[in-house]
């Protein structure tokens, strides 16, 4: 169990709250149970290295007060919009009896041991997170789920999840699905269709020419253009030069 400092404040403005957190403390307040709340500060350091692990918001803390300990649940942070640092967190008391909601993360362990997935199967998870009923003494940090031996077509239901003792999901009355193993997807390219295929045939035939002939490149009939000229003006100049006839 982690545990974290705390100190009573007597902050009563927006001036002396925003004075705590520039000295790099958070504002708290302690609720829940018989006792009033308390209004408390933090360590903003020691609230980030907490917030970097895993499950923050569902891991019981053992708060440190005036020489007494006592065991809280983070339930809400307030982060700030330009540093995203927090600036307020709301702790409820932990105690004996009490049953409280709590968003509980679904952990997959042994992903290399599964002939489904080493075949190309697909793990489609339906919920990274299941909201469960818990007794505040007895609260899980995460719920884990074996693929040890899981193969394509498999799937894991809220049945197949051992769960603490009292710890009930909220959703009643069904067996809903957390995760499935499904097949690969592969995708296939349409065929074309035969008209396009035709065309695409026609104008491969015109370029090559009809029948089998190549057909000739610009410059082959300029040249052919140029020969025809010069053979009409040789003709013409023949038939000027030679004598007419003595009638």
């Amino acid at each position: 169990m982690n545990s974290i400092a705390a100190t009573l404040r007597e902050t009563k403005t927006k001036g002396q709250v925003n004075a705590l957190r520039k000295k790099g403390n958070v504002p708290c307040i302690i609720y829940g149970g018989k006792e009033e709340n308390q209004k408390v500060s933090v360590s903003t350091k020691e609230v980030k290295a907490l917030l970097e692990k895993e499950n923050f918001l569902s891991n019981v803390l053992e708060l440190k007060l005036d020489g007494k300990n006592q065991n809280v649940l983070p339930r809400e942070i307030i982060y700030d919009i330009i540093s995203d640092d927090p600036i307020h967190v709301d702790f409820l008391r932990v105690v004996q009896g009490t049953k409280i909601v709590l968003d509980i993360p679904v952990k997959f362990i042994n992903n290399e041991k599964s002939p489904g997935l080493k075949r190309g199967g697909v793990l489609n998870i339906v919920r990274r997170k299941v909201e469960l009923k818990c007794p505040t003494e007895n609260i899980p940090t995460e719920l884990v789920i074996d693929l040890d031996g899981v193969d394509i077509g498999d799937s894991f239901k809220i049945s197949s999840v051992k769960l603490p003792e009292n710890v009930l999901p909220t959703i009643q009355g069904r067996d809903f699905v957390i995760a499935t193993l499904a097949a690969p997807t592969v995708i296939k390219e349409p065929e074309k269709p035969a008209e396009e295929a035709a065309e695409g045939t026609d104008g491969a035939e015109a370029q090559e020419g009809s029948e089998g002939e190549v057909k000739s490149s610009p410059d082959g009939d300029k040249d052919k253009k140029e020969t025809d000229k010069k053979e009409t003006d040789k003709k013409e100049t023949d038939k000027k030069e030679t004598p007419k006839e003595k009638k």
